[in-house]
Order: structure tokens, then sequence, then C-alpha cells
């Protein structure tokens, strides 16, 4: 079974720089655009189940990619973003420029983040994720054999990146720009990175 991991298209908030978080911030026309893009270079994909964060600029990209394909959509709340809590909404080079701040590690040092009070930690970030797939996504092999999963930077990198032995110390080591595809190969229950990530538009 082939999953196509795809992270959501630009919303204003990404083009601000502002940390998203589990906030609901919609596509911008720039996103759409290159959900359009992203839409054209997959329609030969035989997509035949759609699982979405329930994030509308998630579930808006998952929508605009599987185009007129009469396909079943599930948005799942275990899908979402890491959340940052009452932290969501700043601006994300004032927090890299300081290192006093609750939320600097979680970019320059991962490993050694700790979340402040309202925020999510990696820990969560891994378990969640984790448990979707397992419960959610691999129960799929043989009854689909392709599948589309629309998601988030911080949430797709906690999948591609423990296929990709990226420990949690280089965990933006990978790029994963707005509607970066990545491709994963499921056999016999277990999951293999194929694509790490391809941006088409």
């Amino acid at each position: 079974m082939k999953i196509y991991l795809i992270r959501h298209g630009e919303t204003d908030w990404n083009r601000e720089g502002r940390i998203q978080g589990q906030e609901d911030i919609p596509l911008n026309e720039n996103g759409r655009r290159a959900a359009r893009q992203t839409a054209l270079a997959l329609d030969s994909v035989p997509f035949q189940a759609v699982y979405s964060s329930d994030l509308c600029r998630a579930s808006m990209t998952a929508k605009i990619v599987a185009a007129d394909r009469e396909i079943p959509m599930v948005c799942s709340k275990d899908m979402r973003e890491i959340g940052f809590g009452d932290q969501e909404g700043r601006f994300i080079a004032r927090i890299k420029d300081d290192p006093q701040d609750p939320i600097h590690n979680f970019f320059l040092h991962p490993d050694r983040y700790i979340p402040p009070k309202t925020a999510e930690s990696f820990d969560s970030l891994y378990s969640r994720s984790d448990r979707f797939l397992r419960e959610v996504i691999l129960p799929l092999e043989g009854k689909y054999d392709t599948v589309l999963l629309v998601a988030h930077g911080a949430w797709n990198r906690s999948v591609v990146n423990p296929l990709a032995g990226v420990d949690r110390a280089h965990f933006w080591e990978i790029p994963m720009e707005n509607c970066a595809v990545s491709i994963l190969d499921c056999k016999n229950g277990r999951l293999e990175l194929e694509e790490r990530s391809r941006v088409f538009s």
C-alpha cells in the first residue's frame, strides 16, 4: 500500500512567520494555488481513501488534491499539528532570537524542548501520530492500494523522521515546505520511506 503524506498549503500565518499550532487558519490564495498544482502533479495517482487533520488548512488541501475523485475523506484530531496553547500566533523570528523564550528550543534545539504549561510535548506528538498510523492506517493494507494523508509540518516529520533515521535533535533536518509530498510504502504491516519530501508547486 502506498501512502502519500502531504503538508497543507500556505496560510497567511505561514507567510507572516507566525506559530499556528492548532489555531484553525485557512489557506490563502497561494496555498490554494499550490494545492491545485499538487493535485495536477498527482492526477494519475489512484487514491482510494483520504485522511486529513480536522484543521481547515489541511482539510481544504486534501479536498483540492483529491479533486473530483469520489472517495471518502475522514478528518481526525489525531492528525492535528503539535499544539502551543497560548503561544500560538507569535512571530517565529522573535522566538528564535531570544534564547530565554519558552518556545526557543522547539525550533533550534528540539531535543532540549520543554513545552510551557499550555503547549504539547514532542513525546505527545509522536505518540498520537504513531497511534493513528497503527490503529487507522496500517489496518487498511489489503483493503486499499493507495491512500492520501494531509497534515502539518511537525506532524508529518513525526512520521517521516523515524523512518528516515532522523533523531529528535535533528527534527527539522528534512525540508517540509507547504504542499510537500512524502511517499511511504506499507508492506506486511511495516512502513518504509520511499521518498522524503518533494514540492510540485
